[in-house]
């Protein structure tokens, strides 16, 4: 409670002094930052640390992701957005679409297929997407002063509450190297019992943005420490709490497991670097090139003019006179001239002056007089570089050569030391421990990728309408698993250290694309593995988008197709565990997608219709059975095998994101159909819902304010089951333990702030809770109850 009383007042006096303010910062809504966002106020040339310095601070970040194997820049948008900042904690995702056990920054899974990333090859870590940020999502920087972001926020107490912190400095070293280091850390205790979780990040990175050369490096190391409970004993505890004689708190319902842990540690280095060759031309500078520019003459020019002062300073001390800067300043404002002023004198040139200003105007030339000859051309030259000054140099590149080389390296821990009697289904093997119920299952693996690539770029004349890339890539894998031994004489099998595997493929690409102008843009890549032992795989991606006006709206029309066949992961084949054990001999799996989006940017709607085939479709099943034990279920003969359907699976979706506003009003709604063809391998929830309605205002001009309500719903599905043992979602397989969830709405009630740099939020989830609620987002992990969150974010240069 001290904690929330002291955010509450930190909350009051940043409101108190909104309404003290009156200058309009007009910030740009994406979030980016520029030099033109800030008006000349008596705060904005100063230090957001120190005011008292009265430095006159360059403020502009600019933000962009990396393409994982050609090193393309793409702009972003970096976390300085207030518009949905509330949700952008929450683990069931930005609009509800996770399946999640309900702690913060526990393990979870989109509903919505379309949207769910590919399974990568360490899957352990697909659940933990919220907190890990893999290279190509990853946003490298570029900042005209240093900057720094703060976020913190908070829900409950020391007991059961949940926090996050995050820290981000970004800093330039000229305009071609850019440089930071990111740092997340977060702490859910968990209402329920022994669930808790810990997740940490650190992050750094740099970049060189010169003509010819470019790099790019992140090295990122995670660590993430979950605990396993394995779902409550009997959802009646939350279903139907009137069953039972005593009132549970969340953190009394019993657990079916405790003591158990999940450990992740993985760390990566991402470099990727080109050279280009090209040639140079004359362009215009850009209009925040210019205001740079401008700000950097301002700058040298008041450096120069601080130094002679203090160089007619330091002479009147050395003469043993008072300096006078008063009587300084006058002389110097008498003495001085506008940089564009004419001089008096020659009517001619006064006349010449005033009819270059008309260009409209003919100027009538005596070739004769000699003083108008000097001055016409002396404007010739005036004008000339004034225009050679807004010019600069433009490097185009017209080929690239490009290596990308990728360092990951992991290790998972399944730990356990209280597994209760008959959980699991088989016993493999013994750790050689006097209690058999200990579990220490542990995996390694690292991979080493290099990808070499030449780029003809397009654009560099206007015959080059695309661009085109060829590549080859090496990958070396290593893999570490537990192996077993049976000594003589014994029906024991006891751990006998690791078993190790190594890979290696060879795949060459090419990718045809088109990113410059208005209209059509479109982008075809191919990859094929000629060797190794993933030889056999291609992936075909094509992307095409077109926008035009259309009855004085603009139209975006934009299809992405795909055809993958592809390896399962080495884990789906091979996994030695005490309990899970299995040697798979598992065909490539064929995905292909076709998915249409259709949008109008005046009527806010967007459209989106995708048709996914897969055969060889690979997942986990899992089969338990929950027997009555009292008031609570004992879950026995927990088992766990891998599962591939020779016979297609087909998905469609349908979605629509609908948005209105009038006035302050607004209502904001994302509507998903899905119908899979197979729901007992891949269940999906048919319809799924998103909508937020609220109002936008401000206060005193300069304090934005979003007031409203969100909910999310999804009908009833047989959703997949979270498995401790392995860290992964899978198939409810046995009949009559077979659990629905859904079809329980789930409302959030938000206050969102803006005032300047900072962002703040106070919001309820989860307001709708009421006893006898069906709240779960993945079968027998209850959601938190009604929860009071505060969340703020601060941006500064200095």
């Amino acid at each position: 409670m001290k904690r929330f009383a002291f955010l509450f007042a930190l909350l009051v006096l940043v409101g108190n002094a909104a309404m003290a303010q009156s200058d309009d910062p007009s910030t740009v809504d994406d979030g980016t930052f520029s030099a033109e966002d800030y008006r000349n106020n008596r705060h904005s040339g100063r230090s957001d640390s120190i005011q008292s310095q009265h430095k006159e601070i360059p403020r502009g970040l600019k933000v962009w992701t990396v393409d994982e194997r050609f090193g393309d820049r793409k702009p972003a948008v970096p976390d300085t957005l207030s518009y949905m900042y509330m949700n952008s904690g929450l683990n069931t995702g930005l609009r509800g679409e996770y399946n999640t056990l309900g702690n913060l920054g526990a393990p979870r899974q989109n509903r919505i297929f379309i949207d769910r990333r590919q399974a990568s090859e360490f899957f352990f870590l697909d659940p933990y997407d919220m907190f890990i940020v893999q290279p190509g999502d990853f946003q490298f920087t570029s900042t005209l002063s240093p900057i720094t972001i703060l976020s913190y926020n908070t829900a409950g107490n020391r007991n059961n509450g949940e926090d996050r912190f995050k820290a981000l400095f970004a800093v330039n070293a000229g305009k071609k190297w850019g440089f930071g280091f990111k740092f997340d850390y977060l702490y859910g205790r968990g209402y329920y019992s022994n669930q808790s979780t810990s997740l940490f990040n650190y992050s750094m990175w740099g970049s060189y943005l010169g003509e010819r050369y470019q790099a790019h490096l992140l090295i990122s190391l995670n660590h993430q420490k979950v605990a396993e409970n394995g779902g409550i004993a009997n959802d009646a505890y939350i279903t139907h709490p009137e069953s039972f004689r005593d009132n549970y708190s969340e953190d009394e319902i019993p657990t079916i497991l405790k003591q158990n842990w999940n450990r992740n540690d993985n760390q990566h280095v991402f470099f990727n670097h080109r050279y280009s060759l090209g040639f140079f031309r004359k362009v215009p500078m850009t209009e925040e090139e210019i205001k740079a520019k401008q700000f950097a003459l301002k700058s040298q020019k008041a450096q120069e003019a601080q130094q002679a002062k203090e160089k007619a300073r330091r002479r009147a001390k050395a003469n043993g006179e008072q300096f006078d800067e008063e009587a300084y300043d006058k002389e110097k404002r008498s003495a001085g001239r506008p940089d564009d002023a004419a001089i008096a004198g020659d009517v001619s040139q006064v006349k010449a002056v005033a009819d270059s200003v008309k260009a409209s105007d003919r100027m009538t030339v005596n070739l004769e007089d000699s003083v108008q000859m000097a001055n016409l051309k002396k404007q010739d030259a005036l004008a000339k570089d004034s225009t050679q000054k807004w010019m600069k140099d433009e490097y185009v590149p017209v080929t690239s050569f490009i290596h990308t080389v990728r360092f990951d390296n992991y290790r998972r821990t399944y730990q356990a030391y209280n597994t209760p009697t008959d959980f699991y289904a088989q016993n493999y093997f013994n750790y050689g421990t006097a209690a058999n119920d200990s579990i220490f299952d542990r995996t390694k693996h690292w991979s080493l990728k290099n990808t070499f690539a030449v780029a003809l770029l397009e654009g560099f004349n206007k015959w080059a309408k695309a661009g085109l890339k060829a590549f080859v890539s090496y990958e070396l894998r290593h893999y570490a698993l537990p192996s077993m031994i049976t000594p003589g004489g014994s029906t024991v099998a006891l751990y006998n250290g690791d078993q190790t595997w190594n890979q290696h493929d060879v795949s060459v690409g090419g990718q045809l694309l088109k990113t410059q102008g208005k209209a059509f843009h479109y982008d075809i890549s191919a990859e094929a593995w000629l060797a190794g032992n993933r030889a056999g795989q291609f992936h075909l991606d094509g992307h095409a988008d077109l926008g035009f006006p259309l009855l004085g709206d603009t139209v975006q029309l934009a299809a992405t197709a795909f055809l993958h066949r592809s390896a399962v992961s080495f884990y789906m084949t091979q996994f030695y565990g005490k309990h899970y054990w299995w040697d798979n001999n598992l065909d490539q799996q064929i995905h292909s997608r076709i998915l249409g989006e259709f949008s109008l940017k005046k009527t806010r709607t967007r459209m989106r219709v995708g048709y996914d085939v897969i055969k060889n479709y690979t997942y986990f099943g899992i089969q338990n059975d929950r027997v009555k034990s009292g008031d609570n279920y004992l879950v026995q003969h927990n088992d766990l095998n891998v599962r591939q359907t020779g016979s297609p699976v087909n998905l469609l979706t349908l979605q629509l994101q609908q948005d209105f506003r009038l006035g302050i009003l607004n209502w904001q709604n994302v509507l998903t159909l899905q119908k899979s063809s197979k729901e007992d391998i891949l269940p999906v929830p048919t319809f799924n819902a998103y909508s937020n309605l609220f109002v936008r205002f401000k206060i005193a001009r300069v304090l934005d304010v979003d007031l409203g309500v969100d909910g999310r719903y999804f009908t009833s599905y047989y959703a997949p089951e979270y498995i401790p043992g392995i860290g992964a979602f899978g198939i409810q397989e046995t009949e009559a333990s077979r659990t629905k969830i859904g079809n329980y709405p789930l409302l959030d009630a938000y206050a969102n702030f803006r005032l300047q740099h900072t962002r703040f939020f106070i919001m309820f989830t989860h307001v709708n809770y009421d006893d006898g609620g069906k709240y779960f987002f993945t079968p027998h992990y209850p959601l938190n109850q009604r929860i009071l969150r505060f969340g703020i974010s601060w941006n500064f240069f200095n």
